[in-house]
């Protein structure tokens, strides 16, 4: 989980978290990150009054945003 996603910078890697994803995706999404949940950082979205989500380029070809508390930062 990622926990100060400001400190991130666009391009870096990044991994979905499988197991802190919600309902919120459809199952064939799914199937394909269980095969390669890496991805870029390409930028960011505002997605209620106080929270914010990550957006991910994702190695699968699919650009989809994703909360801090559903991805891990890779070194």
């Amino acid at each position: 989980m990622i926990l100060d996603s400001s400190k991130l910078q666009k391009g870096q890697l990044v991994e979905v978290d499988l197991n802190n994803l919600n309902d919120r995706f459809p199952l064939d999404l799914i199937t394909k990150l269980q095969k390669d949940p890496i991805g870029k950082l390409v930028g960011y979205k505002m997605v209620d009054g106080n929270q914010f989500g990550l957006v991910v380029k994702l190695n699968i070809g699919i650009t989809q945003w994703f909360f801090e508390k559903e991805l891990t930062e890779i070194n």
